[in-house]
């Protein structure tokens, strides 16, 4: 696959727009849990509860958009999520502004943004689906992983000096004009994209659960789903514990724990680098074995965290390998899922994963943090690193090249919010 492969003007347009509202989503990581912090007073239960109840709620609030979507065109889905995310977002720094702003419409925003992320994923899938020729998927899929981890590692530190400099709801705000100028990226890509069938099914939960029914139907998807499921659910629940170890037990700065962040994602451009090239060379059922096997090794050494720059170096060690190896399978697994999902179904295929990824994340998330309260952040960091061993268990045991042809062209990840 040749490097500088032009994927043409439509999907520059695409691509230009997931990178800004991308940029804008990393320039504002964990932005409502620092103004539930420096604005309201929040203590740690409130930010824990803002963490696990609005990703919750938003993925139960989709269940009923997933089938909706199937049977509309998906670049006026898209352009409309975007401009709702933009809009919710800036009540913030209105209420903010006018003295008004409380936990509850955080929560509020949290819940409508989380339904509004899973609801433009499951469209955009499809719609990349349509763009871009199947033989083409692995590579545009590889640019968004790319372009993801590129934001997440210099978003996160921008974002932390912005608020120093300029005030608590300063990334709210550009998050929320990363939407709208998302949005008129979409806008420029022009053209009535295809008009879907007929539905099949009502726009309900019931149409939806045909997404859950596919996944869980076919031998390649459903160990792939539990083994996402578990995997972004263990790494994600680590997370608080991990905060509360490095910058509450260790005293580490907040600027080395946003540096011990930020510099491994250099690891997430090598390895959407080298995805097409290892597949190329070793094919996908072995890529996805290997790199979903070496990903869940690394998190059990961060238990290990000592003071100090030797502590510092390890942390960055772990997560440098942890996420060169998601790198490479994350973009893989993406092509692989549309791959095997027909074209009738990809929305709501895509909704019901995204749905069930972010339910399962907060309710483990919550369990980890009463954990971590009861027996400490270094022993809930352990037992995550340990459950994480066992999610290789999980990944297809036998080569799925010859029934995967069979179904239709390679397909995509997920090219936005992942």
């Amino acid at each position: 696959m040749a490097r500088g492969r032009s994927l043409g003007r439509p999907f520059g347009w695409l691509w230009g727009a997931y990178a800004v509202s991308t940029a804008g989503t990393w320039l504002a990581f964990d932005a409502f849990a620092l103004i539930a912090v420096l604005v309201l007073d929040a203590g740690p239960a409130q930010v824990a509860l803002l963490a696990a109840v609005g990703p919750a709620v938003g993925a139960l609030a989709s269940v009923p958009l997933g089938p909706w979507v199937e049977v509309r065109r998906k670049r006026p889905v898209m352009i409309t999520t975007d401009l709702v995310r933009c809009a919710v977002l800036l009540s913030v720094p209105v209420a903010f502004a006018l003295g008004r702003l409380g936990f509850g419409q955080l929560l509020l925003v949290s819940v409508a943004v989380a339904a509004a992320d899973i609801t433009f994923n499951a469209a955009a899938g499809a719609f990349l689906k349509e763009l871009v020729p199947g033989r083409d998927l692995l590579v545009a899929n590889g640019r968004f992983e790319a372009t993801s981890w590129t934001a997440a590692m210099v978003g996160p530190p921008l974002g932390g000096a912005a608020i120093g400099l300029l005030g608590p709801v300063t990334t709210v705000v550009a998050d929320a004009v990363s939407y709208l100028l998302s949005a008129a990226g979409l806008r420029a890509i022009g053209g009535a994209g295809k008009r879907p069938g007929r539905p099949v099914a009502r726009p309900d939960a019931g149409g939806l659960a045909a997404g859950w029914r596919h996944i869980l139907a076919d031998p390649g998807l459903r160990p792939l789903f539990l083994n996402t499921l578990l995997f972004n659910a263990l790494v994600m629940a680590g997370t608080p514990p991990l905060l509360v170890l490095m910058v509450g037990d260790l005293h580490f700065a907040p600027w080395q724990y946003a540096l011990a962040f930020a510099l491994p994602c250099a690891g997430g451009l090598l390895g959407a680098r080298l995805a097409p090239r290892l597949v190329a060379r070793y094919g996908v059922h072995r890529v996805l074995r290997v790199a979903g096997t070496l990903r869940a090794c690394w998190p059990p050494a961060l238990a290990l965290t000592g003071p100090g720059a030797s502590g510092l170096a390890l942390v960055m060690l772990a997560e440098f390998g942890l996420i060169t190896c998601c790198g490479v399978f994350n973009p893989v697994l993406a092509t692989l899922r549309l791959e095997r999902t027909p074209a009738d179904r990809v929305t709501r295929t895509l909704s019901a994963w995204s749905a069930s990824g972010k339910a399962t994340t907060a309710v483990v998330t919550a369990l980890w943090g009463v954990l971590a309260g009861l027996t400490g952040p270094r022993t809930a960091l352990a037992l995550a690193g340990l459950l994480l061993l066992a999610t290789p268990l999980l990944l297809p045991r036998r080569d799925l090249a010859a029934d995967t042809g069979a179904r239709s062209a390679p397909r995509a990840p997920e090219p936005y919010g992942g």
